[in-house]
């Protein structure tokens, strides 16, 4: 990764924190600030947790984490309760871990 691009990406994410803090409370509340809101953090959520299961220090890897992502997508599809997706994901990377493959 250019450190160039995380320096844009760092600019651009401090310019958008001060702009809020800048612009009218008036400016905020309109349709289109409260979109690119929601999806700058729909965004940067899914990146840290993309990056968090396959990564691991400089290359990718696919390992037990995958088999919890997997399974908490699935519980969560089903509209469990988040206590329960939590305890699936832990118990699928147990499982995939006894069975060798993580």
């Amino acid at each position: 990764m250019s450190w160039a691009w995380l320096l844009v990406a760092c600019a651009l994410g401090l310019a958008l924190k001060l702009a809020g803090y800048l612009l009218p409370a008036s400016a905020l509340q309109r349709p289109l600030p409260l979109y690119l809101a929601g999806m700058v953090t729909i965004g940067l959520l899914t990146s840290l947790l993309a990056l968090n299961t396959v990564a691991s220090g400089q290359e990718l890897r696919l390992d037990a984490r995958v088999a919890a992502l997997v399974v908490a997508v699935v519980a969560l599809r089903l509209r469990a309760p988040f206590l329960l997706v939590v305890v699936l994901g832990a118990a699928a990377t147990a499982l995939v871990r006894l069975l060798g493959w993580g």
